[in-house]
């Protein structure tokens, strides 16, 4: 007996692929070009500023803002602990603030929330090369207000062994916590210093371990402001914020392997 086969006819061409996807990728074009136009030219002429702008700023308006300053050597003198300072208290009604550099290989630092406090915070953080350094303010209004400076670094603030792995005794100080405060009116000059390696996982056989996140509190456990962290801040970090409270704070910061640190910080004047 002989096996048949049927033979099954091809159900014509297929339609080239570009064919397909030319309409899809002209549109995804067309709305990355229309979300690049609605962002003002950079007056530092950086060229990630439309990229991160775009991922960070997530399509909110953006208008370039004298009114937030930027106080930063311009030269950073030690890439590893890098001072800023932001001052937006002029602008009314903010609610964030990023400080970000548009060049680093983690380029946010922090995400500050200033939920009962002034628009004014100061951090240490790492740079990994010549940089524009920026701050961003988002408004209540739902605007985001820029400013920028370029900084003129010589490179490896990411990508270096912090000095506490270096002499190998971070294990025993991690969680340090030193707190100080100032009455200045309605509110207080906060500054807060923990002994953390900040590891960013870009050194070889160091893996990523920085803080994570802080949470201030006044006496009467309403929270008065708050911060994500990124492992782009210096080791062991330093902030100094403006809680609108005479009061004792207490302080709470998490990092990335879930430890917890607490402290209390009572007015000294």
């Amino acid at each position: 007996m002989h096996a048949r086969t049927k033979r099954i006819s091809p159900l014509g061409p297929m339609p080239k692929p570009t064919a397909l996807l030319a309409p899809v990728a002209l549109s995804l074009a067309f709305a990355a070009s229309a979300r690049a136009e609605s962002l003002p030219p950079d007056p530092l002429h950086s060229p990630m500023w439309a990229f991160h702008a775009r991922r960070l700023l997530v399509g909110a308006p953006v208008v370039f803002d004298p009114a937030v300053r930027l106080i930063v050597p311009m030269i950073a003198e030690n890439q590893h602990v890098f001072p800023i300072t932001v001052d937006a208290r002029t602008i009314a009604d903010v609610r964030r603030i990023l400080i970000y550099a548009d060049l680093n290989p983690i380029t946010q630092a922090i995400d500050y929330r200033p939920e009962h406090a002034l628009a004014y915070v100061s951090a240490r953080i790492k740079l990994d090369q010549r940089t524009p350094v920026r701050a961003a303010v988002l408004a209540g209004d739902g605007k985001w207000h820029v400013g920028g400076v370029w900084v003129d670094a010589a490179g490896g603030g990411c990508s270096a062994p912090p000095a506490s792995r270096v002499k190998g005794d971070w294990a025993q100080h991690l969680g340090e916590m030193r707190g100080a405060a100032w009455r200045e009116g309605d509110h207080l000059r906060l500054r807060i210093t923990v002994r953390h390696p900040m590891d960013t996982g870009l050194v070889e056989n160091i893996p990523a371990f920085n803080l994570e996140s802080m949470v201030v509190r006044g006496a009467n456990g309403a929270v008065l402001a708050s911060m994500t962290i990124q492992g782009s801040v210096a080791e062991d970090p330093a902030f100094t914020l403006m809680p609108l409270t005479q009061g004792a704070v207490s302080v709470r910061l998490r990092d990335t392997e879930a430890h917890e640190f607490t402290g209390k910080v009572t007015p000294g004047g």
